[in-house]
């Protein structure tokens, strides 16, 4: 029960999210946005979770995740009621991060959740169900914001995309009882210093770092780019589902991959789509080659969040997993507060093309990176 509701409650809370990353980029750019100022908002999404991935991460540990998760779905709502009253970019700015700060309690303890709740042997099975959810979300997300856009306009699919939200208090008011309590003795005693002078976790953190920066910088410039190339909202929505299905297909496969390929050997291939996909984009003319562009960067990088958050847990201490997914999501919050900020920045200075290509080599160097083994061989899964 207590794993079935975790994943019903992945899945309305990031339908949410997804279709919020469309929508508040798409309504900026209706409202007459910038390209640097559709930066900042992109990069206020990841501002809460950047400082508050590890507090929530031991807040998790320490308190169990039932008022945790009751919290972040009022945020997730709040933050896509507000901008179908106020229909102005500072608007959509305390609307991202309120979202963010939503995210950043649903983001740990979900995942905290699922490693916790499952077995040695079934670890990997129930992440990847995790994923596969979080892949199908990420389809269903932007298919609603951009048909909702076209057919209610901008407000109207904000609203809809709420619902996804308050379905999820729901479901925490009504069963989250069935989730454990935290475990305040052993969440007490922890410290991220130990973890942090492991050097074989610092290799980890930054390749996870960098392909959160490409998956995440992927599906907010594409619809950038798409706007730019005369796409309708819908057409744009239904190129941001083909990377989800993509993940879905190869997600399904993880647990199998994960046991004949060594973890060097995904980590490149997840790093190599990413620069095929990137530097391609700016090549496409139309939907259709934009879509099977997406398709090819979904299939390498959707194994790639999956993957990190296996190998993060099977290292974390007793009692501290929550600290440690919350320690990687810092570091991923990093670079997805700083990533839009700064390429929004070159997009504005160098045009959106240059955008796609730099972040095409950084992924080029984390390929190469994911081939030098670190200091400490990572635990087995």
């Amino acid at each position: 029960m207590a794993i079935a509701l975790t994943l019903w409650l992945d899945f309305f809370n990031f339908v949410a999210a997804g279709a919020a990353r469309v929508l508040f980029t798409l309504f900026a750019l209706h409202i007459g946005a910038s390209a640097t100022e559709v930066g900042v908002l992109g990069g206020l999404l990841f501002v809460f979770p950047l400082l508050l991935s590890w507090p929530v991460g031991a807040m998790a540990d320490r308190l169990g995740s039932r008022r945790l998760l009751m919290f972040a779905s009022v945020s997730g709502a709040t933050s896509l009621v507000l901008p179908y009253f106020l229909h102005t970019l500072p608007a959509l700015y305390v609307a991202a991060a309120l979202n963010g700060l939503a995210q950043a309690f649903f983001h740990v303890t979900l995942q905290n959740n699922i490693g916790s709740l499952s077995k040695p042997e079934n670890r990997a099975r129930n992440f990847t169900n995790f994923s596969l959810i979080g892949a199908l979300t990420n389809f269903i997300g932007p298919l609603i914001a951009g048909f909702s856009i076209d057919h209610w306009g901008h407000a109207v699919a904000c609203l809809i995309a709420a619902s996804f939200s308050v379905m999820a208090l729901v479901l925490v008011l009504v069963w989250g009882g069935v989730f454990p309590p935290g475990k305040p003795v052993a969440a007490h005693a922890a410290a991220p210093k130990g973890v942090l002078l492991d050097r074989s976790v610092w290799h980890m953190l930054i390749l996870s770092a960098l392909i959160q920066l490409g998956y995440d910088l992927f599906q907010f410039y594409v619809p950038v780019y798409g706007h730019g190339i005369g796409l309708s909202a819908s057409a744009i929505g239904a190129v941001l589902a083909t990377v989800a299905v993509a993940a879905i297909i190869v997600r399904v496969y993880l647990p199998r991959l994960i046991k004949r390929v060594p973890g060097e050997t995904l980590l490149g291939w997840v790093f190599w789509s990413g620069v095929a996909g990137f530097a391609l984009v700016p090549f496409a003319g139309n939907a259709l080659t934009l879509g099977v562009i997406s398709f090819i960067f979904g299939l390498g990088m959707g194994i790639g969040i999956p993957l990190t958050v296996i190998l993060m847990y099977a290292s974390s201490p007793e009692g501290r997993s929550a600290q440690t997914l919350g320690l990687r999501l810092t570091g991923n919050n990093l670079v997805r507060v700083a990533g839009p900020v700064a390429f929004g920045a070159v997009g504005t200075a160098l045009g959106l093309s240059a955008v796609f290509w730099i972040i095409a080599a950084i992924m080029a160097a984390g390929g190469v990176m994911s081939r030098m083994p670190p200091a400490k061989t990572p635990p087995e899964l």
